[in-house]
């Protein structure tokens, strides 16, 4: 194989790096039963559950943060958020399950969820790599090409390590929302040439950069896990930023003309410590 044939078989999809497995769930709490329940109860039920809460906040004190937090929602789409971080999808399992058997679960109505993994997109070293494989004569999709991606990559994984299993920022608010690229009849997201598409999410990402120092932003990727195909965090204790930040983004190419977008769901933090006065009513 020469180069040249090489280089025009070279494959479209940008190179991936997962991390930590990532699951949302939205809740509505029967306020009416809870308010039944005899004071002391409900203080019981509450402490249990500021002390599970307690110990997912601490994570597991293996080598990933493997981290829990709740958030309390602002409208009419719920009353909390928990979201987990885990370095698998058993672990997230688990974590429903240790939630499903607490005495404060009758009272939590499922009103959502979104399970998703740490996602890192290589837009802007995938096609030197395959030219690089090609160019080495490694045939796209065999095990040696996937092996040389696998050593080319090797390195990033490593110094990226904080970024793929992330600790829960200790932002004051959470917006969440789901996106899509778009793949109709007129505008195809995933027929454009890898080259076109770096070069726009390059553009995109300049975007982003300029907000670092206001919001931490988690991408996660749901393409077979869920009905959308990216999740997206956006930490900070200002949440006017997060208007000005995707109010900015609606002006870029990425978004204005391949976007389409979910749900935005908005939350205040709620810390163990505070658990206990939310289920009184109260936001610390």
């Amino acid at each position: 194989m020469n180069g040249e044939i090489a280089l025009s078989e070279l494959p479209q999809v940008p190179i991936t790096l997962e991390g930590s497995s990532v699951l949302h769930q939205m809740f509505r709490f029967d306020w009416t039963a809870w308010k039944k329940l005899p004071a002391t109860e409900r203080a019981a039920l509450a402490g249990e559950f500021s002390e599970m809460l307690g110990r997912w906040e601490r994570g597991t004190g293996r080598a990933h943060p493997n981290q829990s937090a709740l958030f309390s929602q602002i409208g009419h789409k719920g009353d909390l958020t928990l979201i987990h971080f885990r370095d698998s999808l058993e672990e997230l399992n688990r974590v429903e399950l240790e939630l499903a058997q607490s005495g404060i679960y009758p009272y939590l109505q499922l009103s959502s969820s979104y399970l998703s993994v740490v996602e890192l997109g290589l837009y802007e070293s995938s096609e030197k790599i395959y030219t690089q494989l090609a160019e080495a004569g490694l045939e796209p999709g065999t095990a040696e090409w996937n092996e040389g991606i696998k050593e080319a990559t090797a390195r990033t994984f490593a110094s990226l390590a904080t970024r793929l299993f992330p600790a829960i920022p200790p932002a004051k608010y959470l917006c969440f929302y789901p996106m899509d690229r778009k793949r109709g009849e007129s505008v195809n997201w995933y027929t454009e040439p890898i080259a076109d598409r770096r070069a726009m999410m390059h553009e995109h990402g300049l975007i982003g950069r300029r907000y670092a120092d206001f919001v931490r932003q988690i991408i996660t990727g749901s393409i077979g896990f869920d009905d959308w195909e990216w999740g997206v965090d956006l930490f900070a204790d200002d949440p006017v930023v997060f208007k000005k930040l995707i109010y900015e983004m609606r002006f870029d190419k990425v978004s204005a003309v391949y976007a389409s977008f979910g749900e935005f769901f908005l939350s205040v933090r709620v810390p163990a410590a505070n658990a206990a006065q939310w289920f009184d009513g109260t936001l610390a």
